[in-house]
Formats: structure tokens, C-alpha cells, sequence
């Protein structure tokens, strides 16, 4: 008879590289014991022996299953003490949980990914699966900001991406500094050029809740259909499976009906942004 999995047992898994992104970022570089096969927007809870876990979603290509990249911002408690990890030291993943991406809907379509700040951390993940499968999109977007040019994670990895033949790319910083040669304001000011049929297109937004909010109602202004915004709702998760209520959204759980939802799932719901 086949066991049923302990969705509670933490896998172990070496820390084989620390990457300092910035100040307040690093991504860890994880070897589970066993493969952990996950999609483009599920999420891991990561947990340190003795101090605690926290959820967060893997920033790592979905089609590499033999280890796992975490990109994490140091705000609290357990992330603090995720940031004092070194290689070779251990940690626990559960997971994968929650529904990812619905890659498969997205062929033959045009997909625009308007990412802010730490969201750039899931949409990597996202980014590459959909690299993946380049050739099945009609076409691919991605906008993207963050406060500072201190602040912009992967800057080699995305700046590489702008030489992409299938991508169309733009970013933007709230307030550039004598490095930056590129666009500055709020990311929204950048998706007016976005040359895609809106009424037909697919939206995804990831960021901070305040970026989210404004790039919805910026791209529902534009005549994206609410049924084609998905939106990437991990406020407030913590046990990972639906037991302890923390992520409720109306009648959803964040962590088992999402993370990943269209707007026109949670639309009417109170407070989704805060």
C-alpha cells in the first residue's frame, strides 16, 4: 500500500551557495534529499532547526529538479536568521504547495508580466518556464520596477534578457541614480507602450500589495478582461495547508486555492490589498 506523503516532515536539504542580490536579499542555492518537483507560482515553506519556517516561492527554473533556488528579503524573525545561513549548513523544505501558473492556458496567447521590488523573485521562476515554451506564445512581455537601482535584483540576469528575441522588455526605478540609464517612475508608467491586444491578452502581476493594486486598475484601464489578471496573493501565509486560517481571502485559502488567482476570483472581496 502506498504511504501518503507527510505534508508536515521537513526534507533535508543543504545550503550549497549564498548569493548576496542586495542589502536586504540574498538567494539561497538548495539540494533537497529528495527531488521536489514544483511549478511556477507554488510555493516552499523553508524551515531553520530550531528558530521557526516561513513560506516563500522558489526563483528557480521549474524544469531543474535537482535543486531549488529561494530568493528571500530579510524583514523578520526567520528571514533574519535565513540570511546568517552559510553553504553547507542545513535546512528543512515542505512542499511544494498551493496552484501555480496555468502555463498551458497561456499558449497561444499574449502574456504581459508586470513584476515590482521582491515579486521579481516569483516571476523569475514564471519567467523561465515561459521561456520554456516560447515558441507556443504568441507573444511576451515584461515590465518591471523597483524603488531604487540599489534595489533591482538579477540586474545581470535581466539585463541579459533584454537581448531576448522572444521577450520584449522594459524596466523602470522610482528614483534613479548616476548609474541608471533607463526609464524612471512608478512601473505603471511604463505599460502604456505596450503594443498587445489587451481584450485578448494575458496579465500577470507579482509585487508589493500597493504595486499590485495600481497595476490592476492600470491594466483593467487599459481593457484587460478581469477573468485574465492573475494576480500572486502570499500575504499573510503560514501553515502552508490550509489548518490555520491566517491567508483567508473571502471563502479562498491562499495557501491551497492559490496563490495564484485571477482578479475576478477575489475582486469583491474586502481588503485584498492591505
Amino acid at each position: 500500500m502506498h504511504k501518503e506523503k507527510n505534508p508536515y516532515r521537513p526534507i533535508e536539504t543543504e545550503v550549497l551557495e549564498v548569493i548576496t542580490e542586495t542589502p536586504s536579499i540574498k538567494t539561497l542555492r538548495l539540494k533537497p534529499k529528495e527531488q521536489i518537483h514544483f511549478r511556477a507560482g507554488q510555493f516552499i515553506e523553508l524551515t531553520i532547526p530550531g528558530e521557526g519556517e516561513a513560506p516563500f516561492t522558489p526563483s528557480s527554473r521549474p524544469s531543474v529538479k535537482d535543486m531549488m533556488e529561494v530568493t528571500i528579503m530579510k524583514v523578520g524573525k526567520v528571514t533574519e536568521k535565513i540570511h546568517q545561513l552559510k553553504k553547507g549548513d542545513t535546512v528543512g523544505l515542505r512542499g511544494p504547495f498551493g496552484k501555480g501558473y496555468p502555463i498551458d492556458e497561456f499558449k497561444g496567447k499574449e502574456v504581459l508580466v508586470v513584476g515590482g521590488g521582491c515579486g521579481f523573485a516569483p516571476l523569475r521562476s514564471l519567467m523561465y518556464a515561459l521561456f520554456d515554451i516560447s515558441g507556443e506564445l504568441k507573444k511576451l512581455f515584461f515590465r518591471g520596477g523597483c524603488k531604487t537601482p540599489r534595489e533591482l535584483i538579477y540586474r545581470d540576469e535581466t539585463q541579459s534578457w533584454t537581448k531576448r528575441p522572444d521577450l520584449n522588455m522594459k524596466l523602470t526605478v522610482d528614483v534613479g541614480d548616476d548609474s541608471w540609464k533607463g526609464h524612471v517612475g512608478l512601473v505603471t508608467t511604463i505599460l502604456d507602450d505596450v503594443g498587445m491586444d489587451y481584450s485578448c491578452g494575458i496579465a500577470i502581476v507579482c509585487g508589493p500589495p500597493i504595486m499590485m493594486k495600481f497595476a490592476t486598475l492600470k491594466l483593467l484601464d487599459m481593457g484587460f478582461k478581469e477573468d485574465k489578471i492573475y494576480l500572486s496573493m502570499e500575504k499573510n501565509m503560514s501553515c502552508g495547508i490550509g489548518k490555520c486560517g491566517h491567508c483567508r481571502i473571502g471563502i479562498y485559502y491562499a495557501c491551497k486555492d492559490g496563490p495564484v488567482f485571477k482578479y475576478s476570483q477575489i475582486k469583491t472581496y474586502p481588503n485584498i490589498w492591505d
